[in-house]
């Protein structure tokens, strides 16, 4: 859990001239839902407009005490208050009951994402063809689009895997991912982070080739050894996660070239 407020740069969002006030709260982010009621009405009255529209929100069935949060944020006088903040999802949710112009382009881009998203349960390719296009905006290469893509599809393997096996939660799935990549580079995802001077971004999006190849060969392993062992439930499924991401005899028995030069300076201070 982090919170940015002390940070002016990461607490607020610019948006068509007006700043919105955000915090990382719970591994994401969070924004004044005033702000933006503000800015999409120019009402004038942002509180009591939302005051209003909370009444009509629980009448469509929006659960309001489960998806508003009270965050303390800074206001204009530089003291810190309780606020109603929602997280992305939640705020594009409120967005959809505003009766505003400026809110129809995020009504219209919603709906054409939903759209889109049934097309891609149809048919998943196109899942794969948008998220190539969407790396390559990015400038990645085209060799790297692919192991990233194909890494995907081994996770998913992975986890579909593990359901079978009883393992359900996410925080059981994050233990087991956590166990494979200690075990592929000597440190879990969040140590990895770290080490490569991420925050939010996502981990893969920043490894090389190499790193993906080896992440790759761990979670494919993984899957193969729960199989092959009939692993059952969270333990046995740790001792594949265990072996599986080793499979690289924790780079040990391979020549120091194969691996990236960070990783190794970084195991050989842990």
């Amino acid at each position: 859990m982090a919170n940015d407020i002390s940070n002016p740069e990461t607490a607020l969002v610019v948006f068509q001239g007006r700043k919105i006030r955000r915090l990382w709260f719970n591994d994401e982010w969070w924004f004044s839902v005033v702000d933006i009621i503000e800015v999409l009405t120019e009402t004038g009255r942002a509180r009591k407009y939302w005051s209003d529209l909370k009444k009509r929100l629980i009448e469509e069935g929006f659960e309001l005490s489960a998806k508003i949060g009270q965050l303390k944020l800074m206001s204009p006088d530089g003291k810190y208050y309780l606020t109603d903040c929602a997280t992305t999802k939640n705020m594009f949710r409120i967005i959809q009951s505003i009766p505003s112009k400026k809110a129809e382009p995020f009504k219209e881009w919603l709906a054409q994402v939903g759209y889109e998203r049934v097309q891609e349960i149809e048919n998943p390719e196109l899942a794969q063809r948008r998220m190539k296009e969407i790396y390559k905006a990015k400038g990645y290469s085209e060799d790297w689009i692919e192991k990233r893509v194909r890494g995907i599809v081994i996770r998913d393997e992975l986890t579909d895997e593990w359901k079978k096996r009883g393992v359900l939660s996410e925080r059981e799935y994050a233990i087991l991912t956590a166990e494979i990549s200690k075990a592929t580079f000597g440190m879990t995802p969040s140590e990895y982070k770290i080490f490569k001077g991420l925050k939010n971004e996502n981990l893969r999006d920043h490894m090389d080739d190499l790193e993906l190849i080896f992440t790759m060969l761990g979670e494919a392993s993984t899957t193969r050894i729960a199989k092959d062992n009939d692993a059952q439930g969270f333990i046995g499924n740790k001792e594949a996660a265990k072996e599986g991401g080793a499979i690289l005899g924790f780079q040990n028995e391979l020549p120091a070239a194969f691996f990236p030069s960070q990783i190794l300076i970084f195991n050989r201070n842990v």
